[in-house]
């Protein structure tokens, strides 16, 4: 799928969050959820994805990522919620 994706890993529901922004959301979520990259997912294990938002330009997506990270942490829960209330991980959904 053209495009990007906006998407949210956490360690656990409620957990720290890290937002980010990538073109290819399958391998995104895998390296995340395998510790490929180092950096602070890696650091503070956050392997659990619980939220994706698909943008038909890549470009949407990094304005969007932007706008989200500036966010509370309250609203940023409050978007996950209303996209996933249990907090599932949902790496399994992007086949």
């Amino acid at each position: 799928m053209k495009g990007g994706w906006v998407y949210i890993v956490t360690n656990r529901p409620r957990g720290t969050l890290y937002v980010g922004v990538t073109s290819d959301i399958q391998r995104r979520a895998w390296e995340h959820r395998d510790g490929i990259v180092d950096g602070f997912t890696k650091r503070y294990a956050l392997k659990h994805l619980v939220y994706v938002e698909h943008h038909d330009e890549i470009e949407l997506a990094i304005q969007r990522e932007k706008l989200i990270k500036h966010w509370s942490r309250a609203w940023k829960f409050d978007l996950i919620h209303s996209m996933n209330p249990d907090w599932n991980d949902l790496y399994d959904t992007l086949a």
